[in-house]
Parts: structure tokens; sequence; C-alpha cells
């Protein structure tokens, strides 16, 4: 059974973490940790299966996130050829590490999602015929509504109050500890069961609404002993003008691309991205132009994603007439593909009691090796988040039946341990906020840089696997701090646990597959279309696993031999 002594930790548990300085103690069934789409619909998912409900968002749950500021677009597809057809096209894209069950039952779980937000007066679009277009979500009317529906479902939320470890207790997850924010005093909720979605990593990029989406779950999740997969593919990177932090791809299928010079951007070497990335690794600056299309489809676009021209209209640049400069920042694993390896139709983890909805999960079984950017995570977002609320709450129900009385009776009383380490408690003395920042900067230097990450080399890898070795033996032994600055200190951990379990898994992966990018590698090797499953905090420990389709494929074989 996984533990917290998997995580090869060296830091003592503390049994009193909430109650040595006080501060608020509440005791539910369940309790999710992220207020974002995936954590909303898990909080709706597990109190509507009787559970008492906590949510606790680092932010302002309705408004946080990379969803609240944007559009996206979701499966809204009934059974037929044109679901078949995206089911297929998926596949086809995946590298042979996406599973046909897993993309139906996320389109089919999305499909009555989006039913029930238009039966409860989700506004939705409507089409040419006036029907309720049901494919597209507006961020901030989406996340809005999302927050109502938690409230009237009587979830407790706190706000601005970021998870900072896990607890523990008669071996499984107890719950979570943290910080308020806005007072800086510790909480605590002791829960029978934990979902994890506090989303991914983009190791402060500035892409928007991600500057939140620092690992903090997965850190959390790996002091406890889980595993994740699909770590390597997390070289993400979102087009965006350089003045801006919006990486929205659909406005710039409008536009041509230009070097400095006046030059066409090279039509040859890979996809937008990648010639892009070329030419600014060579030193160019890339330029951009919305001169494709007409008028009336400009008008249309900027009326329908009207938050991607709000930068240009600051600046007095119309972006139909004015070149602009571009940028490509990283987008890590929150339209990466990496996260918390899914063991369960449930979304549990390997850790009992721990589950996991959105993007702080793999999403390896719906994209494969390609970013999951647009339908495919929105769809998650909601399928993962009602499975595992579900989950979670029967868990919870379950350990009630086990020991023998009430749940939330025997979580007043029983021990806990606090799982937290780097960030938190030092193994030295702490160094203070200018040590935060540095090392900060020093995990952004193994991570965002495109000729660090966008394009890969084994020579690369291993690099920046020892420089975030010593970086984290640096952050256990002086990262840490008080209220904020505690809050700040534990990002800097999570960033740094997260860069290293990347290129541990980037490093198992020596070919080239979807947004793993060997240079140094020609191509994919058929010999390893499997997961790369990686574990751990000081020590880290890589496997393999074969994929679903290459098992069916050699079961096949077999059965033709």
């Amino acid at each position: 059974m996984a533990g917290p002594h998997d995580a090869s930790s060296t830091t003592t548990p503390s049994t009193t973490y909430a109650n040595e300085t006080g501060g608020l103690i509440l005791h539910a069934d369940v309790l999710v940790i992220g207020g974002g789409p995936a954590g909303t619909w898990a909080a709706l998912s597990a109190a509507r299966s009787g559970a008492k409900v906590v949510l606790a968002d680092k932010g302002y749950c309705g408004t946080s996130g990379a969803t609240a500021p944007s559009n996206t677009g979701a499966w809204y597809l009934p059974a037929g050829a044109a679901r078949d057809a995206e089911v297929d096209r998926r596949l086809e894209k995946s590298a042979g590490l996406a599973d046909r069950r897993w993309i139906i039952r996320t389109m089919e779980e999305a499909l009555r999602g989006l039913d029930e937000l238009g039966d409860d007066g989700y506004p939705f679009p409507f089409d040419e015929d006036g029907r309720p277009y049901r494919a597209n979500l507006r961020g901030p009317d989406y996340m809005n509504h999302q927050r109502r529906r938690v409230r009237r479902a009587g979830v407790t939320i706190l706000d601005h109050h970021p998870a900072l470890e896990l607890l523990w207790a008669d071996g499984v997850v107890a719950g979570a500890a943290g910080v308020e924010l806005r007072s800086g005093e510790r909480w605590q909720v002791r829960a029978g069961a934990v979902v994890i979605a506090a989303g991914g990593c983009t190791f402060l990029s500035r892409a928007l609404g991600c500057d939140g989406n620092t690992g903090d779950s997965y850190l959390l999740a790996a002091e406890a002993g889980a595993v994740f997969s699909g770590m390597e593919f997390s070289a993400q990177y979102g087009l965006s003008a350089a003045h801006a932090t919006i990486t929205k791809g659909l406005t710039f299928t409008f536009a041509s691309f230009y070097l400095e010079d006046g030059s066409p951007l090279p039509s040859e070497g890979g996809d937008r991205s990648t010639r892009i990335a070329r030419a600014m690794i060579a030193g160019h600056k890339v330029y951009a132009l919305m001169n494709k299309g007409e008028a009336h489809e400009h008008d249309w676009l900027v009326r329908g994603q009207p938050n991607c021209f709000l930068p240009f209209e600051r600046i007095g640049l119309d972006p139909f007439k004015e070149r602009f400069p571009v940028t490509l920042r990283s987008e890590g694993t929150v339209r990466g593909t990496g996260g918390l390896d899914v063991t369960g139709d449930d979304c549990a983890t390997n850790v009992p009691g721990l589950y996991v909805a959105g993007d702080a999960a793999s999403r390896e079984k719906l994209v494969g090796a390609i970013s999951g950017g647009g339908s495919p995570n929105a769809s998650w977002a909601i399928a993962s988040g009602v499975w595992s609320g579900r989950g979670a709450a029967q868990f919870a129900q379950r350990q009630a039946g086990v020991l023998g009385d009430p749940l939330s009776t025997r979580l007043h009383t029983r021990a806990v341990h606090a799982l937290g380490g780097a960030g938190l408690r030092p193994n030295k003395t702490a160094a203070g906020s200018g040590f935060t920042r540095e090392l900060i900067a020093a995990v952004q230097d193994e991570t965002l840089p495109l000729d660090v990450n966008f394009f890969r080399t084994g020579k690369r890898i291993a690099l920046a696997r020892a420089q975030l070795d010593g970086i984290w033996a640096a952050a256990r032994d002086h990262l840490g701090g008080t209220g904020r600055e505690l809050v700040r200190a534990r990002e800097a951990a999570s960033m740094a646990a997260t860069a290293r379990l990347v290129w541990a898994s980037a490093q198992a992966r020596d070919e080239s597959r979807g947004l793993h990018r060997r240079v140094d590698r020609d191509g994919s090797d058929p010999a390893q279309t499997h997961y790369i499953r990686s574990r751990g905090t000081d020590e880290l420990r890589v496997s393999t696993a074969p994929a679903p389709e290459a098992v069916r494929d050699l079961a096949e074989e077999a059965l033709v031999s």
C-alpha cells in the first residue's frame, strides 16, 4: 500500500500542525482542493453523493485559474458519426498512448454535464438555427455559474485558502492544511477523502490565468507517495502577443508571420509553433499581422474573443493593420498532458483516500503525447470532476463503515500527521524571501527557455536534472517563511519538485514523441509506445507501463499466432 514513506522524505511528520498556532479546524467527508471547473464539478458530485464537502481554493472560486478569464470549447458529441470520427482522430494523433474507452466515457460524461448546465440556466450562445450551442463555454460566465451551484449544494467554500500539505491517518489521506492568505493564519480540514483539483504547473510563465498553477497539487501528492504519468509531455507553449499574456490560438489563425526584416516566417520545418521557436532560438524577432479573412470575420473575432484584443486596445495598436511582436509562453502541464496517474474509473490515485481531477491528472488516456488544450481538457474537467467527487464520497462512506462509527465523529478524534517538507519545514535555517525568488528563477532557467524545453537533447536533459537536484537540496535545507512568504516558498518547492519529475521522465523516453521533441533522436521508437511513470521527492523512481492500445495489439498478435 502506498503511503507517505514512499515519497522518500527525510522530514518527520508533525501531528500538531494547525494546533501549533491556532487557526481554523474543520471536518468534512470530502475535501476538494482547487476551485476551477474540475474542483467545482467534484464538489457538486461529492455533495450529491451525500457527503459533507469543503472546497479550498488558492484564489477566489469563480475567478481564479486558467478557465475563468478564457473561452473554451468542449466535446458536445452525442453518439453517432461525428463522435466516432473525433474518437478516431484523437487516437490517430495520440502517438499510440490514448485509450478509446476513456475518450468515449469522457465524451459521454461531458455531454451529460453540459446538458445539466443548460437545464440549470447556464447562458449558452445560440447557433444560426436558434438552438443552444453547448460546445462553447465562456470562462467568466461558466465559473460564476459553477460557484453559485456549489454554494446551493451546501458546500463550504474557503476562498484564499491555499493548501500547503496533506494530512495522513490510519493508512489513508485524511485532509489537508494550509494558510489563509489575508490573515496569515493556519487552517486544517480533516476529511475522509481528498480530491486534488488544483491544476498543473506553468512555472510562472505569465500565461493568462496560470500564475496560480505552480505545481502545488504535485508536491502535495508526491509527499504522500503518489505516482505520476506523462510528465515528459510538458513542453507545451502557447502563442501570445509579446506585450500580452493571452495564449489563445484561434485569433492567430487569421495571422501571417514575419521576421524583423519583413520577410515571411519560413514555411518549412514543422508546425507554426515549431517554426516560430526555431526562429526565436536563432535570435530573430517574430511578428504577426492579422491580415487573413474578411472584415466581417474580423468583427466576429473581436466580438467573440474580446479579452484577446484588450491588450491591443490598451496600446492603441490595430492588429489587423499593424504588425506586432509575438512570443511563446510555457503552458507546462496545464495544456500539456502529464499529471497524477489515474488508477481507476473513479479517478482514484494509487494513494488510499486521494483522488484527482482536471489538469492535476494525466490526460494521456485522452490525447496521448500531444496537448489536451481546448475541448479535451474542458471535457475532462467535467468528467473527472464528477467521477472523483463521487469516488471520494464513496471512499469516505466506506471508511465510516470500517471504523464502526459515524465518520464525522471519528474525524474529531483520530490522530493526523502532516506530510509537508520542503518550503514548510526546512532542515536548516530558512533563508528568507530573497532566497525564494532566487530559487524560482533557477527553476525557470531549467524549464522555460525554448532551447531547453521546447527542443530537448539528452545532454541538456542530464544537465537540467543535475541542476535541479542541487536546487531541490537547497530548498529542503533553507526554503521557508511565514504567512504569504510561506505560500511562496511552498510554490517554489512545488515548481522544483515538478521540474524534477518532468526531466526524470524525459530522460527515460529516449526518442521523440508528441510534445517530447528530442532533436538528437529522429522520430519515435515503436518499442517505446508505453507510459512513463515517476514518483518521489528526494529520491525519484521511474518505470514504464504498457499503453492500452499496445496491450490490445499484443493480445491480437498472440491470438493470431
